[in-house]
């Protein structure tokens, strides 16, 4: 099983940008899809999760409409749309499977910065 993010880059302040991830090694459109950001010097949490079906849950109230998750289930990878980005929004953004846990790909950076 593998998780391949990619995307980040550094942006400025009201920038939009698109993640993606790529997934290997399992059924990927039987499982719910989630991305996560670490920020320096605090924990990983979770923004947002595609369900295999149905509408997304935004855990993260500070990314609720200007982040937008979708999936394409033939080629294996769930994006991140984000929008109107904050400097708050810096940290490295990782996807992963949130009901059953992989090992963690390497992230890709997102740097919010004028």
């Amino acid at each position: 099983v593998q998780l391949a993010e990619s995307g980040g880059v550094l942006v400025q302040p009201g920038g939009s940008l698109r993640l993606s991830c790529v997934a290997s090694g399992f059924a990927f459109r039987s499982f719910a899809m989630s991305w996560y950001r670490q920020a320096p010097g605090k924990e990983r949490e979770l923004v947002v999760t595609s369900h295999n079906g149905g509408s997304p849950t935004y855990h993260a109230d500070s990314v609720k409409g200007r982040f937008t998750i979708s999936r394409d289930n033939d080629a294996n990878t769930v994006f991140l749309q984000m929008n109107s980005l904050k400097v708050e929004d810096t940290a490295v953004y990782y996807c992963n499977r949130p009901f059953a846990v992989v090992h963690w790909g390497q992230g890709t950076q997102v740097t919010v910065s004028s």
